[in-house]
Order: C-alpha cells, then sequence, then structure tokens
C-alpha cells in the first residue's frame, strides 16, 4: 500500500516515513503545498497523512481541493491545531480522522491500518481468501493453517491484491503499491514476484488477464 506523507517538520517526516516503511508502507514525502498537489494529481495513493501548517500551500485547502474534485482517498490530518474547533473543521471538511501531534507512532500506523481497511469495506484486519490468511500487522501468511514464507516485497504484492478482490491489477498499479519514489524497479520485477508467490502459494491463485494485468482467482 502506498502513502503520502505531506509533512513540512524534517524529524517528524523522517520518523514517520521510517515508521510507515517498517510496517510494510511505501511511502512517499512531500514538505509543503504545491509538491503535495502534484504528488496528488498522480492518483497512485491509498491514503494521505496530512499536516495543517504548510509552507506555499495550507492543508486545509489541499483537502478541500481533494474532496471537491471526487477524490475519496483516505487522507488523516496529523497536526498541532488542537482545539475542538479545529478538529470538528477537519473532519467536516473531509478528513477520516485527525490526531494531534506530538503523537505514538504505533498509533498512527494502527489508525492507517483502521482507515484502509474500512475504504477497503473490511472491518477485519486479516484479508482472507479460501484458507489463505494474510495479516498485515503480524507480517504473517498461512495457508490451510501451514505458514508460508514470503518476501517483503512477495508480501506486499499479495496484500495489495487480497485488498481488491475480483479487481484486476496492471503491472504499474502493483507497482505504484509496492515501491515509492527513489526506489529501483526492474522491469520484471513484478512478474518475478508473482512467479514466486505462485510457486509458495500454487499456481492457480493469481490469474493473468492478458493485457490487463493480475486479479486474485475465484475461491
Amino acid at each position: 500500500m502506498r502513502i503520502l506523507l505531506i509533512e513540512d517538520d524534517s524529524m517528524i517526516g523522517k520518523a514517520v516515513r521510517q515508521g510507515l516503511s517498517a510496517a510494510g508502507f511505501a511511502v512517499d514525502w512531500v514538505t509543503d503545498g504545491r509538491a503535495a498537489e502534484l504528488a496528488l494529481g498522480n492518483g497512485v495513493y491509498d491514503l494521505a497523512i496530512l499536516d495543517l501548517g504548510l509552507p506555499k500551500k495550507d492543508g486545509m485547502a489541499i483537502l478541500a481541493s481533494l474532496r471537491a474534485l471526487g477524490n475519496s482517498m483516505p487522507v488523516l490530518i496529523a497536526s498541532a491545531r488542537d482545539t475542538v474547533k479545529d478538529r470538528i473543521g477537519g473532519l467536516d471538511a473531509g478528513a477520516d480522522d485527525y490526531l494531534l501531534k506530538p503523537f505514538d507512532l504505533d498509533e498512527l500506523v494502527a489508525r492507517v491500518r483502521a482507515l484502509l481497511r474500512r475504504h477497503a469495506g473490511s472491518g477485519s484486519p486479516v484479508l482472507s481468501h479460501g484458507t489463505l490468511m494474510l495479516d498485515p500487522l503480524r507480517k504473517t501468511v498461512t495457508r490451510d493453517g501451514a505458514p508460508v514464507d514470503l518476501s517483503a516485497r512477495e508480501f506486499a504484492v499479495l496484500e495489495a491484491l487480497l485488498q481488491r478482490p475480483g479487481a484486476v491489477l496492471s503491472r504499474e498499479k502493483l507497482e505504484e503499491s509496492v515501491y515509492g519514489w527513489g526506489q529501483e524497479v526492474g522491469s520484471n520485477a513484478i512478474e518475478v514476484h508473482l512467479h514466486h508467490l505462485r510457486k509458495k502459494l500454487g499456481g492457480g491463485l493469481i490469474k493473468n488477464v492478458r493485457g490487463v494485468g493480475y486479479r486474485i482467482a475465484d475461491v
């Protein structure tokens, strides 16, 4: 899952990016409102973490523009603006959650996971497909109750597919979900990860829709 972090404080931004990356997310980080708008225009993000007091363009204006365009991507405001009026204003403007600074990094990660589950229409933190179970929090995968050892990239590809059961995801979309800015992506990296997943989980799990992309097979 790919997250856009919009935060102008370098210490906070670095810590949050490291924490989210350690939790298995691909994270891109921008430090001003104009850069945030350009990044959001790409349409590649599953969630944004938004500071409000940004240079060049305020966070509330970014949120208003995003919602005016009909973009329903989850937005978590992380701000030092701590009055009830500020929190109500952010939520009424279209934010999905509001977290006050300073915050605990583990709580931020938990809120991000909850928002992504809600957006995907699932209340359970565990993703399942038949006897296949993927736990994003514990970073475990089991099939028929037996653990399956996956690399971090294989896990991220499988999670992206299980988050959207029935949907066909292009190779480019999978790359966007798994890799952040500045990370080198081989021309056939996704195909290699899918090949390894099929070897470990069975060839019938992931279907290739010729010319379009990949999807999880029907149960």
